[in-house]
């Protein structure tokens, strides 16, 4: 499998300079006096990008929407920048892209606020006719989160559902991760209602305990298999922090310990990260458990650096 779709939300991203990495944009002083640093980053965009640095030979799409100003511009750029593949990309003469400043605790624990009500990537379904379906039909794997699915507008999901179903005949494998937001939904109901039905569509599951206990209540790793025994998947990476893996696949059921990380600067992109490298590991032909062990070096990696994406210099030299 060579050809992955990611269908996400990148936003522009604002980090105080003392929390940030050298490798963002210049700083810009806000009115308080703290200095600013803006850069990009977004769940699945920060996906894309693992996933394209660890195995540069796959071809990766970001689907999302952006605007026509400058930081849009920008945005596109580093996308460029970072090789993935942009045919995806849609322009919104309308729309502008997203906004977040993230805030970092001394353990290393991110806290956000967002400016993302009305952004480009909430009207993505508009640009996916019928060509753009045929086209993403041709891809491997198609790849959403719980935060994509918050981020569409509730009048588009029942386009998303449609597309989703004419992917799955198509023959893609669909690819989940629950990524659970509560400020994206009108309440637990409707975000449990879209969570379920994202269940029944797809393939591969990538839930983390964390946010399955936020939503279904449900903090055993246990009652989570339980949970899913109700649907029909295969392959089920339940992510259980710093502790391990529970992988449930055609190739049985394995539990893959976790090294612990003492040095830990940022979890921003943690489950991120994980998700590109255990992607990008299972289609280029890894086992479940050999694509575990890779993403949980590259999580354990990346949360001992400032920011979502770690400065590309550095993340080279510790995995290619």
């Amino acid at each position: 499998m060579n050809n992955i779709y990611l269908l996400g939300e990148c936003m522009i991203e604002l980090m105080s300079a003392n929390n940030s990495q050298a490798s963002t944009k210049p700083t810009c002083k806000s009115p308080t006096g703290n200095q600013l640093t803006q850069g990009f980053a977004g769940d699945v965009f920060n996906t894309a990008v693992y996933l394209k640095r660890l195995f540069a030979d796959k071809k990766v799409h970001l689907v999302t929407a952006v605007g026509d100003d400058n930081f849009s511009d920008d945005m596109v750029d580093y996308f460029e920048q970072e090789a993935l593949t942009t045919d995806c990309v849609f322009r919104s003469s309308e729309k502008l892209p997203g906004l977040y400043s993230i805030q970092l605790d001394e353990f290393g624990e991110r806290s956000f606020t967002y400016w993302r009500s009305d952004s480009a990537a909430r009207y993505v379904m508009n640009f996916i006719d019928q060509q753009v379906t045929n086209d993403i039909s041709k891809g491997d794997i198609f790849f959403f989160s719980g935060i994509s699915l918050g981020v569409i507008l509730p009048q588009h999901r029942a386009q998303f559902w449609s597309f989703i179903d004419t992917l799955k005949q198509a023959g893609v494998t669909i690819a989940f991760d629950l990524n659970y937001r509560p400020k994206l939904w009108a309440n637990k109901e409707e975000a449990k209602t879209q969570f379920k039905q994202a269940f029944d569509s797809a393939d591969v599951l990538l839930p983390g305990v964390d946010d399955f206990a936020a939503i279904f209540g449900l903090d055993a790793v246990e009652d989570i298999i339980a949970f899913f025994n109700d649907y029909d998947f295969q392959e089920l990476v339940i992510k259980n922090g710093e502790q391990n893996v529970f992988c449930i696949s055609e190739e049985g059921q394995e539990v893959v310990d976790v090294t612990l990380v003492t040095n830990v600067v940022d979890t921003t992109s943690a489950g991120d990260s994980f998700n590109g490298a255990y992607l990008g590991a299972r289609m280029a032909g890894s086992s479940v458990a050999q694509a575990v062990d890779l993403a949980n070096q590259v999580a354990g990696f990346v949360i001992q650096h400032k920011g979502a994406i770690v400065d590309k210099a550095a993340f080279s030299s510790r995995f290619n």
